[in-house]
């Protein structure tokens, strides 16, 4: 299956399992290929605008791999919910890398794709030639991560697409007064699908369990050895300027132990900042650039 866009990609897991990824831009060679990779309950979807973006807007035209992580998209579920966790999620995505003989790369992250990506620094660091962390960083709030299990414990049941905005309005409207009608169909568009008995979110529900076992009044745990690992990668930290998630706090703490990390802060807009609003696609593209110029 392919739409005019981009193409359809399945391969198998280290364990068997069958997943997705979709690939933008397959004959571009001009430049880096570029890996997305999404949210905790997201898809590949998330980064249809930006991936044509880079695949054929930019001036620097890349190929683009946008994954679908185990129990997400249209990859496979796992029966076994332990396996869906940030470890056994890094090593399908080098499954896939490997699968598409992608060896280096760009990579954007948001939120649980960025804590991946810290995990690929230790699995394959030579793989990381530029890395965009979206509202993601080695420290999570506590708060943010509960309003997650808080929103997935009380996911909404739309039965019409018109329904399903609203829905996502009601929870999520506060933290983005800047999305206008159009940025919330492209949302709700990326995150369901029809069942033809109403809209549901396109992910295992089982993911939710993930998190029940997380004590939320206790600091969770910090990546940052793994992040300081990634010292020598050219890094651009993008943050939503109402995140929950990464707080100002962490950010700067990023800034000082990577002193050529770039930053933008995406007002209006909370956990995680929508990567095709604005001018977010040209400055993350005019990133990319600079990254691999420097690199030469």
């Amino acid at each position: 299956m392919a739409s005019d866009s981009f193409s359809d990609f399945f391969y198998a897991a280290p364990d068997g399992l069958k997943l997705h990824a979709r690939i933008y831009g397959a004959a571009n060679s001009g430049g880096w290929p570029v890996v997305c990779l999404p949210g905790l309950t997201r898809n590949a979807r998330d980064f249809h605008e930006i991936a044509l973006y880079l695949s054929s807007k930019a001036k620097t035209r890349r190929k683009v791999v946008a994954f679908d992580y185990r129990g997400r998209g249209r990859s496979d579920y796992d029966p076994d919910i332990s396996h869906y966790n940030v470890g056994v999620e890094a090593g399908d995505v080098l499954a896939g890398l490997l699968a598409l003989g992608i060896e280096e790369a760009g990579f954007i992250g948001t939120s649980r794709g960025g804590l991946i990506i810290h995990v690929l620094g230790e699995l394959k660091p030579a793989a990381l030639k530029a890395i965009v962390l979206n509202d993601i960083g080695p420290v999570i709030e506590a708060e943010g991560l509960a309003h997650i299990r808080s929103y997935l414990d009380r996911a909404p049941k739309p039965k019409s697409f018109a329904e399903a905005v609203d829905a996502q309005r009601r929870v999520h409207g506060t933290g983005f007064p800047a999305l206008t009608d159009a940025d919330w169909a492209r949302m709700v568009g990326a995150i369901c699908r029809d069942t033809g008995a109403g809209l549901v979110p396109d992910f295992d529900p089982a993911l939710a369990e993930t998190l029940g076992d997380v004590d939320f009044s206790k600091p969770l745990p910090d990546l940052w050895p793994q992040f300081d690992a990634l010292a020598a990668v050219p890094l651009l930290a993008i943050r939503g300027g109402n995140s929950t998630l990464l707080s100002t706090a962490t950010l700067e703490e990023m800034g000082k132990r990577h002193p050529g990390m770039e930053t933008i802060t995406v007002e209006g807009q909370g956990h995680a900042p929508l990567l095709d609003t604005g001018e977010l696609p040209k400055k993350i593209a005019d990133f990319l650039d600079r990254a691999e110029a420097q690199s030469k």
